[in-house]
C-alpha cells in the first residue's frame, strides 16, 4: 500500500507560513534531498491554497529550473520542476470545482478519508503532502498520515500559522531518521507510534 508522506518547512517555533525564511538558508543539498524525495512519490495530495500557489509557481519552472523570490533567486536540480508539473495532483477544497482544476490536478469529491484511502490502494509510488497545513491536521484526525518529514529551520517568527495548533490531538510518533542540512536545517523523519 502507498504511504502518505507529509514534508513540511518550519521555523523552531513551529510557523509554516510563507515560508520565505527558508531562501537564506537555501543550499543546493537541501534542494537535492527534496528532489530525492519526490521521486520516491508519484502524485502529490495538496490542499487548495497550497495548490493554488503551486499552480501558479511551477509551471514557469520548468524551462529555467530557478526559482525566483524577492529574497534571492536560487537553481533547483534538473528534472524537478518537470516532476512537480507532471505529476497527478489531488486537491481538497471545499470552494473548487472539477472544472477550475488545472496543472494536471483533479478534485478530491466525497469523503476524504475515503478518497484517500482509495489512493492509497492504487499501484504506484508514495504519495506526497506539500505545505496544505489545513490538509495535513485533517490528515492527522483521519489516522492517515503514515510519515512526517519535517524540515526545521534555525528562525523563530514568533507570529504566523504553525503546523501543529493548539486544539490538536495528543500524538505520539516514532523517531525513524534524521538529516542535518550544512546551512543549518535540521529534518526530522517520524512514524506515528502504532496504536494499541
Amino acid at each position: 500500500m502507498r504511504k502518505v508522506i507529509v514534508s513540511e518547512f518550519v521555523t523552531l517555533d513551529g510557523v509554516m507560513e510563507d515560508p520565505v525564511w527558508t531562501v537564506p538558508f537555501n543550499t543546493e543539498e537541501q534542494n537535492q534531498h527534496k528532489f530525492e524525495e519526490l521521486q520516491t512519490c508519484d502524485a502529490l495530495l495538496l490542499g487548495r491554497v497550497t495548490y493554488e500557489g503551486f499552480a501558479a509557481a511551477w509551471p514557469k519552472m520548468s524551462e529555467t529550473n530557478t526559482v525566483v523570490n524577492q529574497i534571492r533567486d536560487f537553481t533547483i536540480p534538473e528534472g524537478f520542476a518537470d516532476r512537480m508539473n507532471s505529476y497527478p495532483k489531488y486537491v481538497a477544497s471545499r470552494t473548487k470545482t472539477p472544472e477550475q482544476m488545472e496543472w494536471n490536478a483533479s478534485l478530491i469529491q466525497g469523503d476524504l478519508k475515503e478518497e484517500v484511502l482509495k489512493l492509497k490502494e492504487q499501484p504506484g509510488r508514495n504519495i506526497l503532502v506539500l505545505g496544505s497545513g489545513e490538509l495535513v491536521r485533517t490528515l492527522m484526525q483521519l489516522d492517515l498520515v503514515d510519515e512526517f518529514r519535517i524540515m526545521v529551520f534555525p528562525v523563530v517568527r514568533g507570529k504566523g500559522k504553525r503546523l501543529f495548533k493548539d486544539d490538536i490531538e495528543t500524538m505520539s510518533l516514532k523517531h525513524v531518521y534524521t538529516k542535518t542540512i550544512h546551512s543549518g536545517a535540521v529534518e526530522l523523519t517520524y512514524h506515528p507510534a502504532k496504536k494499541d
